[in-house]
């Protein structure tokens, strides 16, 4: 495999889209939220942090955190980098091989999140392990993401983007990656998180035979 595959060389914060002011304020309460929620969830545990908690925490209200994030759930699941994955993926060279690109753009967004984000990751993940809410939650909003991902995919591949291989495909590579993580938290995460993406995407390469 190509070394540009297995050590990305950008970081997704850069290829973010310009924002303007409305943009940017609107980032900065998601932020805010989240943070706050992180740090409650971290004094007193989820299920005893409540959406109104949060909400005076991160001084707006609760129908403000409801208007970013429909579920409680849903702060802890979500980040900024779609757009910038997407634009990711829709730069990598015409002919490279989709698993290799949404490699590619996984190692570019967990290599940020290991090194910019590192504890809220651990919790996250800690969370996603512990609280069947979580994973519920997960696998719904999974849907999204893997819609994103097979439009894009579409585009690359001339693919029509209800192409049932094609949704196949992505369905299995993010479960792949969710197994993954959820199997990182289990083990205390000791084990290098990136490798075992990799080994993951290398069992989807070569077949699922075991």
């Amino acid at each position: 495999m190509a070394a540009t595959t297995r050590t990305p060389d950008l970081r997704l914060e850069d290829r973010q889209p310009p924002m303007g002011l409305r943009e940017r304020k609107k980032l900065k309460t998601r932020i805010a939220i989240r943070r706050a929620t992180y740090r409650l969830i971290a004094e007193q545990g989820y299920e005893a942090t409540t959406v109104e908690q949060i909400a005076e925490a991160a001084e707006v209200s609760p129908s403000t955190v409801f208007r970013y994030f429909p579920a409680k759930e849903d702060i802890v699941l979500t980040d900024e980098y779609d757009p910038a994955m997407l634009q990711v993926l829709r730069s990598r060279p015409a002919d490279e091989p989709p698993l290799e690109s949404l490699r590619f753009i996984m190692t570019c967004a967990l290599r940020m999140f290991l090194e910019n984000e590192h504890d809220e990751l651990i919790q996250r993940t800690r969370l996603m392990v512990e609280v069947p809410a979580i994973r519920a939650r997960m696998t719904e909003t999974m849907t999204d993401t893997a819609q994103m991902l097979v439009h894009a995919l579409a585009e690359r591949t001339g693919r029509a983007p209800d192409d049932v291989a094609l949704r196949v495909f992505t369905a299995a590579v993010l479960g792949a990656l969710r197994e993954v993580t959820v199997y990182w938290g289990e083990r205390g995460f000791q084990d290098d998180l990136i490798e075992l993406v990799d080994g993951a995407l290398d069992t989807l390469k070569g077949g699922l035979e075991l």
